[in-house]
């Protein structure tokens, strides 16, 4: 949340930022060129391919998280900075004076878009081989046969459902041929089947990459995704809030997941999607793709991060990476004052070809009248 910057510009040091997201949103809108005509927003719901009316939405959902930055969490920082940092200081320009970002996220999960070359990109970093699952768990997992294990998880933040919504997920797990393995810390499930084995924790990591798990049904955190991706599992997702529902987008996007609304979630809807997601073969056909796209790399995403935590050190910084824009002002960055004298030059060449025409023009009206008269 920033204190960090303010923290390194005290004691003039140089930083490394291991973030996807700052107090202001998406940590690229701070840092590189980001053309809303094919970078979504998030929050806005959409992909790189926008039509004319969700180009318009995009523009409009930027508008309001530039304008919460101006109110609301602008003043804040700019307040803490006064505390500490003599004359003041501007969180997004500490921002952007980073030596190196690390961003939590990579190319084959997110979309194409420019970037800068003091970006490393580490998405999966905490991603590894699975290791072997305790032994009454793997014991549960080889149970299931040919068909298989559904795993569910809503992260460390929401322990349950509403009791219904539960139910209603208990009673279609209850009819699948499938074991389920589901974190669920509520009430537990009135409509609960014998196949489903409930826990408080589960070692995700090692289950995603158990051969035996077919599905995963997760809220859409950002690890989850990209634990997902790495071990090749199709997601059927359940966003809750932030920035959820836009990384599942992505996984939707490339048909390596589907998403249901919570609004939207019943037993009916819950049960079709994971029909789909386990017998339609290019759901896992996609993910299986993404993940041998994540892992061919000449460089492990840890082994990266840490050669530039490195770099940093050994070079007391990396400001030959860094580009001047965070020194300029917002019309200039844009070229606005070239623009505008451009148009002023422009608008006196008009002019003056003009008064030079009405010249002319005024010139043969006087020898018509001299000559008539």
């Amino acid at each position: 949340m920033s204190v960090g910057l303010v923290l390194a510009k005290y004691f003039n040091l140089p930083v490394v930022l291991n973030v996807r997201w700052i107090s202001s949103g998406e940590g690229h809108f701070v840092l590189a060129p980001s053309p809303l005509s094919y970078i979504p927003v998030p929050g806005s719901g959409l992909t790189d391919k926008m039509n004319f009316i969700q180009r318009l939405k995009n523009i409009f959902f930027l508008g309001i998280i530039k304008f919460q930055q101006w109110v609301m969490v602008g003043p804040i920082y700019d307040e803490f900075c006064s505390k500490y940092i003599e004359g003041g200081c501007d969180i997004v320009s500490l921002l952007q004076q980073a030596d190196i970002w690390l961003f939590r996220s990579d190319f084959v999960f997110d979309f194409p878009r420019p970037t800068m070359p003091n970006v490393v990109y580490i998405g999966g970093f905490q991603c590894k081989p699975a290791e072997p699952l305790p032994a009454d768990l793997e014991k549960f997992v080889q149970s299931s046969g040919e068909h298989g294990v559904i795993i569910m998880t809503l992260g460390t933040l929401v322990n349950a459902l509403p009791k219904d919504v539960a139910d209603e997920i208990a009673t279609v797990f209850s009819k699948m041929p499938q074991k389920v393995i589901w974190r669920h810390k509520g009430d537990r499930p009135s409509t609960l089947g014998n196949n489903t084995l409930i826990v408080d924790w589960m070692p995700q990591k090692d289950l995603l990459g158990h051969p035996q798990v077919k599905v995963f049904v997760a809220h859409g955190g950002t690890n989850g995704v990209q634990e997902a991706i790495y071990h090749g599992v199709p997601v059927l997702g359940i966003p809750l809030f932030f920035d959820q529902y836009d990384n599942l987008l992505r996984l939707q996007e490339r048909g390596a997941g589907k998403i249901i609304q919570l609004a939207d979630l019943n037993s009916h809807t819950f049960e079709e999607g994971l029909q789909e997601l386990l017998h339609k073969s290019s759901y896992r056909q996609n993910i299986q793709r993404l993940s041998r796209l994540h892992k061919d790399k000449p460089m492990s995403p840890m082994d990266q991060a840490i050669f530039w935590i490195e770099y940093v050190i050994r070079h007391k910084g990396a400001r030959h990476l860094i580009s001047e824009a965070y020194k300029m002002p917002w019309y200039s960055y844009h070229s606005l004052d070239v623009l505008l004298l451009l148009l002023a030059a422009l608008t006196v060449l008009l002019y003056s070809i003009y008064a030079v025409f009405r010249c002319v023009c005024c010139s043969r009206k006087r020898k018509t009248k001299t000559k008539q008269s």
